[in-house]
């Protein structure tokens, strides 16, 4: 039989249990407030040295993607005006005319100048100054300005277009760097070099130009045929596609 004493000890031991359980809950409790409160006033504190850095890289991230939108659409109107207004200048029919209208244009559209002044010497050609088509050219072939494609299509366009009447040396100079194996138009620098080698009277190197362009990947069944009447011309043999061994055809 228990005891009013150990029943008494028994009751105080339990509410004091209860008592420092329930202590330590609102303790946890209250050192919950406090780390949360001080977080929060971290945060604020954070937030007044630093917000104005924050809101001001919000606003520079939303307002660049805006002002690359409007760029971009920008670029794109400015382009298609462009195009439009070179498309009107390469419709008029009177050759010298046109050729005026596209230099207009390529003054007023650097760039698109490299292209409309290749355009333009097209025209004074046609108008039948020759001369004026030829110092265009050699204008865009050493504009800085101009990719260096279109100072290709310019260079050899000149050579195409004055032919003996370039300075020899400077004839085959220009050819020279059209013909590197990287070139992008190889091949058709590779026949005006044969050219000009034929005009020097030198069949052997001019056959041997020709002959690269049957090899060439990018050449055209146009130019192979050329190439192939060019060297029976020369007086060289043209090598047979598809024979056993490299079969070849003698002049006839």
């Amino acid at each position: 039989m228990i005891g009013l004493g150990s029943l008494g000890v028994r009751l105080y031991t339990a509410r004091t249990i209860g008592s420092e359980k329930k202590l330590s809950e609102e303790t946890d409790s209250f050192m919950h407030e406090v780390s949360e409160e001080v977080r929060r006033d971290r945060l604020y504190a954070f937030l007044r040295k630093w917000g104005w850095l924050i809101g001001l890289v919000l606003v520079l991230i939303v307002g660049g993607a805006g002002a690359n939108e409007w760029l971009k659409y920008r670029a794109e109107t400015e382009a298609q005006a462009a195009g439009d207004a070179l498309r009107v200048a390469m419709e008029v029919e009177d050759p010298a005319e046109r050729a005026a209208q596209i230099a207009e244009f390529a003054n007023a559209n650097p760039s698109a100048a490299g292209f409309a002044r290749i355009a333009q010497a097209g025209s004074l050609v046609q108008a039948g100054d020759e001369a004026g088509a030829a110092e265009v050219l050699a204008a865009v072939s050493v504009d800085p300005e101009v990719s260096p494609i279109l100072q290709s299509v310019a260079s050899l366009r000149r050579v195409m277009l004055m032919g003996s009447e370039l300075p020899s040396s400077e004839r085959l100079a220009i050819l020279q760097g059209l013909t590197d194996p990287n070139a992008p138009f190889r091949p058709l620098a590779l026949e005006q070099r044969a050219l000009y080698y034929l005009e020097e009277g030198d069949s052997a190197a001019a056959i041997s130009d020709l002959e690269l362009i049957l090899e060439e990947p990018g050449a055209t069944q146009a130019l192979m045929d050329r190439a192939r009447q060019l060297i029976v011309a020369a007086g060289g043999a043209v090598p047979v596609s598809g024979g056993p061994g490299g079969l070849t055809v003698p002049e006839g």
